[in-house]
């Protein structure tokens, strides 16, 4: 059990670090990839493109090679030797037919992150921040309720 000046200086500590370096976990750089569309020259440049696809936490578009627009959220990938092993599956956000995809990584042509990453700022750091202002503030039984998703 923290004690109040324990309290008291870890308020100040928080009240002092900004939302990016709260947001920034140690020894990772945090990217910034919403609205992001990446040229995919080489087979390396694209599977690195889709492994953040796969860790982005918002949907993206992929356009085909054949002209076909695909919109969803990548929630799997599987690399294989070459861009013909590796595929990509997509839950469709938009369109009629909202079935789950696999697409083979040699049938996309480009990749844009076009939806809103719906994690970004909601770090542990940001919630505990958030809980020390209330305690601070005098709340009792406190919560905090995570926000609602578009």
């Amino acid at each position: 059990m923290a004690t109040d000046q324990q309290e008291h200086l870890k308020i100040e500590e928080l009240q002092e670090a900004s939302p990016d370096q709260l947001e920034v976990m140690a020894g990772r750089e945090r990217e910034n990839l919403e609205g992001w569309i990446p040229e995919l020259a080489t087979e390396a440049e694209v599977k690195d493109v889709l492994e953040k696809a796969f860790d982005y936490r918002g949907d993206v578009t992929l356009t085909l090679k054949s002209g076909e627009v695909v919109e969803g959220y990548v929630y799997d990938r599987r690399q294989g030797k070459t861009l013909l092993d590796s595929m990509v599956r997509v839950m469709p956000s938009k369109g009629e037919d909202r079935s789950r995809r696999s697409i083979p990584y040699a049938e996309i042509a480009a990749v844009n992150f076009s939806g809103r990453d719906t994690a970004a700022g909601k770090t542990f750091d940001a919630w505990v921040k958030k809980y020390w202002e209330k305690k601070a503030a005098g709340e009792k039984n406190i919560q905090i309720e995570p926000e609602k998703l578009d």
